[in-house]
């Protein structure tokens, strides 16, 4: 007992340090930020230095919270460890926020408000101020509570709630507003439905036919160059669009020819490398796990590129009040403000990003790498398919909602397998037990539509039964075996609570802490 006791102090201890080290390497990195501000020469500009800090302290929350969305699938269908996908999506997503991160920045994400209405350079300066400190406190909370929230939404809350404080209800784009709320249900929508259709098609494909590895020699190359296609035009669209605009006709030609090639190369080594492979399921997933490794670098490189402006547009914008005295919808973005981005969310994915890693990799479904693979699908097409409808999608959302997605089609499935087996079941009531049993093996054996014809051949014959093999209570339990929940409703109720408050919540931080602001800094 003693032993016992003594192993939990010495956990909880080594827990403490680990968490003492996390703390002190992010503050350290914060106070990095000031001290280069105040050594950069000519003089010290405080509001300036207060906002990098603050514009540091949001990059190291999207790390943490966001930067899970693209890993999550990849760890949780263990195509990678948590230690590779962490190291891979740091480079990546500094990677990203510095080469395609852009000289300008929208200082006004989304255009939530209208920067005109504020004439007051000191006044503009504590909005952004606010609005930063409210998007980055918010997504620390989510962080802290497990719930992946979107960093946009939380950023343009921060915008709402602060603007609104400063210049009134008209100072507001409510159309945007709008769109925003319509994305709440539009994005993990989307998200689910593409999700969903991607593993019914590789299950319809390949897992429901007798000869899997058979199957996946045909199929898979062809799933792998549609990735390319996808992930290519993607990264075109998105990842590079601050430093290289194209139209969707020319990232969407890109692409074919990138699925092109895929389709030349893996055609050949998935045939050579399925010849190894046993004829299961965990078999064709082992043909998934590059694409995997694939897919969460090339998220990780567009959300480095797209999202690093959650943090650094209102600093740049800080940045080009103070600097040249105006407030710019744009304003450019100088190294140093990139670099604060960059090394904020890769540095706080490494601290604090398992947490949220292994909520989305594993504690709302279960993974592996074919349901994986659906939901990077998921996140790229849906975020084309938006772009090119004007629907507004929140990538967050989207990976989010299509892990749902895949979890709700594995509940149906299974669901629906177990009322064929009641079927089976109940016309073969009263028959020797061995008789069932072969049938069943059969059953289990034939492939989809085979499977379809033997039902529809059950159910068309009029077999008269006396008796029962299976009682009533035996039956009702047969049912409660296939109504298992393989979505975790706690974790599903979470986390669409946190989606609901993040907007108005960031905003009423935002608006108190721009009057606190306003009363520190007026005599």
């Amino acid at each position: 007992m003693e032993l016992d006791k003594f192993l939990e102090l010495e956990q909880a201890a080594n827990k403490g340090r680990r968490e003492r080290l996390r703390m002190g390497t992010a503050l350290l990195f914060l106070v990095g930020i000031i001290l280069f501000i105040a050594m950069r020469g000519g003089e010290i500009n405080y509001s300036l230095m207060v906002a990098a800090m603050i514009g540091g302290y949001m990059a190291l929350n999207i790390g943490a919270n966001d930067v899970a969305n693209n890993i999550g699938p990849a760890v949780g269908s263990r195509a990678l460890t948590l230690t590779g996908a962490i190291f891979i999506a740091a480079i990546f997503e500094a990677a990203g926020a510095i080469i395609a991160g852009g000289d300008v920045v929208s200082t006004i994400k989304s255009g939530i408000i209208n920067p005109e209405v504020i004439a007051d350079i000191d006044v503009f300066i504590w909005l952004m101020t606010a609005a930063l400190l409210a998007g980055a406190l918010w997504l620390n909370i989510a962080t802290a509570a497990g719930a992946p929230v979107s960093t946009t939404h939380s950023i343009v809350g921060g915008v709402l709630g602060a603007g609104v404080a400063a210049g009134g209800p008209g100072i507001a784009n409510w159309g945007e507003v709008g769109q925003i709320v319509a994305s709440w249900v539009i994005s993990p929508a989307l998200g689910g439905v593409i999700a969903a259709g991607f593993l019914y098609l590789i299950k319809r494909t390949i897992t429901y036919k007798p000869d899997m590895l058979q199957a996946a020699r045909k199929i898979v190359p062809l799933l792998l160059a549609l990735m390319a296609w996808a992930f290519s035009t993607y990264l075109v669209m998105k990842g590079l669009k601050q430093i290289w605009k194209v139209g969707f006709g020319t990232a969407a030609l890109i692409g074919t020819g990138f699925a092109v090639v895929t389709y030349a190369i893996t055609r050949s080594s998935v045939a050579t490398v399925s010849v190894r492979l046993e004829n299961k399921k965990q078999g064709v997933n082992t043909l998934f796990t590059l694409p995997m490794i694939f897919s969460a670098a090339m998220l990780s490189f567009a959300h480095g590129a797209n999202d690093v402006a959650n943090a650094i547009g209102p600093l740049a914008a800080i940045n080009e009040a103070i600097e040249h005295g105006a407030v710019v919808a744009k304003a450019a973005i100088p190294l140093w403000v990139l670099l604060v981005g960059a090394i904020g969310i890769s540095l706080g994915l490494a601290l604090y990003g398992p947490k949220l890693v292994k909520t989305v990799g594993s504690g709302i479904t279960e993974l592996d790498q074919m349901r994986g693979f659906c939901i990077a699908m998921a996140a790229a097409i849906t975020v084309i398919l938006a772009s090119q409808l004007g629907l507004p999608v929140s990538s967050t959302h989207v990976a989010v909602g299509a892990i749902f997605g895949v979890g709700f089609l594995r509940e149906y499935i299974k669901a629906n397998y177990g009322r064929m087996i009641e079927t089976i079941e109940e016309h073969h009531e009263g028959r020797d037990r061995k008789v069932v049993e072969a049938y069943l093996e059969k059953f289990h054996a034939a492939d989809f539509e085979e499977k379809g014809a033997m039902l529809a051949r059950l159910k068309a014959s009029k077999q008269a039964v006396e008796e029962s093999h299976l009682t009533k209570k035996e039956r009702k339990g047969l049912k409660n075996i296939y109504r298992q929940e393989l979505v975790k409703r706690s974790a599903l109720m979470r986390i669409v609570a946190a989606w609901l408050i993040t907007v108005p919540v960031s905003a009423l931080m935002a608006a108190i802490l721009f009057y606190t602001i306003r009363g520190m800094m007026l005599p």
